[in-house]
């Protein structure tokens, strides 16, 4: 069997989809590591992966959240990390090299050691129709121009990146967009906007089994169920926590309501229909929905299609508008701005998700076309088949010491770098990733 490292930015959002993923790879007898933060080391640990923790001090968190402050976190984690993950992956001397699409560093060490790579995107496959929040665009431009002092640390840092390791076939800008010779999608083709080469495979959802939360009153959930959860990543608030109880209650046999960074206490007193809880098991839940009120998060997204339920989406930042406008594009559901989201509006339109037998009708079209993706089972398999195709000559750049890798003693020539595989038959994977193939 071979040895897989996983490599990848330390947020829920873009670890979750991953662990079913490394599960089924360790049942098939291959050999998981994991580069991550602290906070996911315990479920991580648990799907059978060996832990490499990040230093806490260097997780790529932008502040304030957006494009331009994105570019500079991840170009300064990336330099900082590189170091110590190089000379951690030289140990581990792993076969293939999986990393989400944003863990640049990951794409750089697979440069650097001459192992093939997969990329995964937990939103949407960036293109034209799904751009990319940091590629180059007048926005950026202009964010830049406003906060000097992020554009200069990202040059900085961009430069340091360039000179010390072997940047090519990396974005040139677009860092949240590392794409590789195949690259897996958690959504269906269906849902993905636009159109993209053969090295992108929409394998779905990846929902793995999850133990059963015993603390949740399932015995009282009553159709229809309504469910609303705002995500963890934006504050909802309790005001509008309490809008959509206000809304939803009259229609609802059950009501539940997770409140995420927002105290259940807070919403009190609450009708007698409503359950608000922190956290909530939402494909328990779901499975018995008949609405979805979400922020519009791509797993939520996807874990309410696989269940095949309508949805109202209220979103609040980074792709989350995105989505929103593909489920209404797609007749899944309606959306609104948080704004917007009073008690008489959120009301009459989950009034019309409820009666208007189109919004279910789509949702069921969609819940087919997520099934059928294939899930973490697909994802496994296409790995698979990627090592196979991969396989050749020992590549002996990835066994190099660590004291010898580049980026260690200032910069080295390309004839000075240790001995790597030559890469004159692996073109597909020096081609630039904004060369002009579809966005």
């Amino acid at each position: 069997m071979s040895t897989i490292a996983f490599l990848n930015i330390p947020m829920h959002g873009h670890i979750n989809p991953t662990l079913p993923v490394v599960a089924e790879l360790v049942r098939r007898g291959h050999v998981v590591t994991y580069h991550t933060a602290p906070p996911f080391a315990a479920e991580i640990a648990a799907t059978g992966a060996t832990v490499y923790l990040y230093p806490e001090a260097d997780r790529p968190l932008a502040d304030p959240p957006m494009p331009i402050t994105m570019l500079e976190g991840l170009a300064r984690t990336t330099a900082g990390l590189l170091p110590r993950v190089l000379t951690e992956l030289c140990e581990i001397r792993p076969d293939l090299i999986v990393h989400d699409s944003a863990c640049l560093w990951a794409g750089v060490a697979a440069r650097e050691l001459g192992v093939p790579a997969a990329s995964l995107f937990t939103t949407f496959a960036y293109n034209r129709q799904a751009p990319s929040p940091t590629r180059l665009s007048w926005r950026l431009l202009a964010q830049a121009a406003a906060h000097p002092r992020s554009t200069r640390e990202y040059l900085r840092w961009r430069r340091r990146l360039r000179r010390d390791y072997d940047t090519r076939g990396l974005p040139r800008f677009d860092y949240a967009n590392a794409r590789q010779p195949l690259n897996l999608v958690f959504t269906s083709r269906d849902f993905q906007p636009g159109t993209l080469d053969e090295s992108f495979r929409f394998v779905g959802p990846s929902l793995g089994s999850r133990p059963p939360d015993p603390s949740f009153p399932a015995d009282r959930l009553r159709a229809p169920v309504l469910y609303a959860s705002l995500g963890t990543v934006f504050d909802a608030g309790p005001q509008l926590l309490r809008n959509l109880i206000t809304a939803l209650a009259p229609l609802g046999g059950t009501v539940v309501v997770s409140t995420g960074g927002t105290n259940p206490a807070a919403l009190h007193p609450l009708p007698d229909n409503v359950i608000a809880r922190r956290f909530v098991p939402q494909t328990e839940v779901l499975a018995r929905a008949a609405l979805f009120v979400t922020h519009g998060g791509m797993n939520s997204v996807n874990e309410a299609m696989y269940a095949g339920v309508p949805m109202l989406v209220i979103p609040q930042g980074a792709d989350q508008p995105l989505v929103a406008r593909r489920v209404v594009e797609l007749g899944a559901g309606l959306s609104i701005s948080a704004r917007d989201a009073g008690p008489g509006l959120v009301r009459a339109l989950a009034r019309r998700l409820l009666a208007e037998p189109r919004f279910m009708a789509a949702a069921d079209r969609l819940q087919v076309a997520e099934r059928e993706a294939g899930g973490y089972v697909r994802a496994a398999d296409e790995l698979e088949r990627y090592l196979h195709r991969s396989a050749g000559p020992d590549r002996t750049g990835r066994s190099a010491p660590a004291d010898s890798r580049p980026g260690r003693s200032g910069r080295r020539g390309r004839s000075d770098r240790p001995d790597r595989p030559d890469r004159s038959d692996r073109t597909d994977r020096s081609a630039p990733a904004d060369s002009p193939r579809e966005r």
